[in-house]
């Protein structure tokens, strides 16, 4: 079987709910990833043969197949197909598993993995929300309801119980949302996120314009004692908008090809897709899944935990990676180095490829070999990837 090898990786910095990208339509905006990512590989447009793109909010402007509407406001030419993907969540991490199954069996050779959420133009659970209205019934059938009577599927619930089941507390909480400011004002300071940001134009309120290349919701004055008197999410609980994902308008991408795909480009790889993993769980407690789904794929893979260089685990609350720091046993030091989703934002669909992007570059920074990126979804899911830095 070929390998799968990443090539490019690029992302917007992520923009703030009706902050710095609000302005920007995001089949605009994902196909600047688009173009970045054949910029960077010199590639003709032309020879990629698909595109994946992960989306959670698949309605208003990003309806009618996003994957696609890009492809058409990108530089890429009609001939390339494209395809929409809704994991929730890890909707572009999907995304880069379908890619890299695709070039392994041979069956294509270059295809860009992206993701897109504009939560300023379309509002985080708009798909749900809409129909409801309209009186059109909601995602949750008659059959779901005898499996699991009066229960509302909440992610918000969801992120209490797993701090409950690991015996976490506010204090550990806020500690982590804090940390994760201060690693991602020191890699936005140091450059760290330089060569992984495509720059955005934007126009600003007096018709002036610039570049957008730092993520909007870092706090750079962020402290400790603030973020510990932020209120409650849900009373008695130990999660606040402070240590949980922040909305946020973005895109990001990965080109991966194999072994045909490097002659045809005369590139040099990046990366290489080590170990894929999905999973499914409770979809109660929901965001518990990246745990067993990490301790799969190290079984598969036949790895530990301490091969394992740099981890990305997405921020969704402070209490999905420090429950996961406890169970796999991890070296706290090497997760989310440069910050996660709760100081940089969490654009939903477009966060798989975004952290993919971060680990990529961090790998190749720290000079480390493996990575691992796993993240919560919607519905009890995990997916995870491991890669090897070459």
């Amino acid at each position: 079987m070929a390998q799968a090898y990443i090539v490019a990786a690029a992302r917007t910095a992520g923009g703030r709910k009706g902050g710095r990208l609000s302005g920007w339509h995001p089949a605009d905006l994902a196909g600047s990833v688009l173009d970045a990512l054949i910029a960077r590989t010199g590639a003709d447009p032309a020879l990629v043969e698909d595109v994946i793109m992960g989306c959670v909010g698949q309605a208003g402007e990003q309806a009618t197949n996003i994957a696609r509407n890009a492809v058409l406001a990108s530089s890429l030419p009609e001939s390339v197909p494209a395809t929409s993907v809704d994991r929730q969540c890890g909707s572009s991490q999907q995304a880069l598993h379908f890619a890299a199954q695709a070039v392994m069996s041979g069956s294509m050779d270059i295809v860009i993995a992206a993701g897109v959420e504009s939560m300023s133009r379309v509002p985080m659970g708009m798909p749900t929300i809409l129909p409801f209205k309209n009186g059109l019934g909601i995602y949750k059938s008659p059959r779901m309801e005898e499996r699991y009577p009066g229960i509302q599927f909440s992610q918000f619930v969801g992120a209490e119980m797993v701090a409950a089941k690991y015996g976490l507390d506010k204090d550990q909480m806020d500690s982590f949302g804090y940390a994760s400011h201060q690693k991602a004002i020191a890699a936005t300071k140091s450059g760290a996120f330089t060569d992984e940001i495509v720059p955005i134009q934007i126009t600003m309120p007096d018709g002036s314009t610039e570049m957008h290349v730092i993520d909007e919701g870092i706090r750079f004055e962020a402290s400790l004692e603030g973020m510990r008197g932020v209120k409650l999410l849900q009373e008695g609980g130990t999660l606040t908008a402070a240590t949980s994902s922040q909305i946020c308008d973005g895109a990001s991408g990965v080109m991966v090809v194999n072994e045909a795909g490097l002659k045809a480009l005369g590139v040099e790889p990046l990366a290489r897709i080590h170990h894929m993993t999905v999973i499914g769980g409770d979809p109660v407690i929901m965001l518990e899944a990246p745990i067993p789904a990490t301790h799969r794929a190290l079984k598969k893979a036949g790895m530990k935990i301490d091969d394992i260089d740099l981890y990305e685990v997405n921020e969704a609350f402070a209490s999905v990676p420090t429950a996961w720091l406890k169970d796999i046993g991890a070296d706290p030091s090497r997760l989310n180095v440069n910050g996660g989703a709760i100081a940089l934002g969490h654009p939903l669909g477009g966060s798989g490829t975004k952290l993919m992007t971060t680990l990529i570059h961090a790998l190749g920074a720290h000079k480390k070999r493996y990575g691992l990126q796993t993240m919560c979804e919607g519905g009890g899911l995990a997916n995870v990837t491991i890669i090897e830095r070459l």
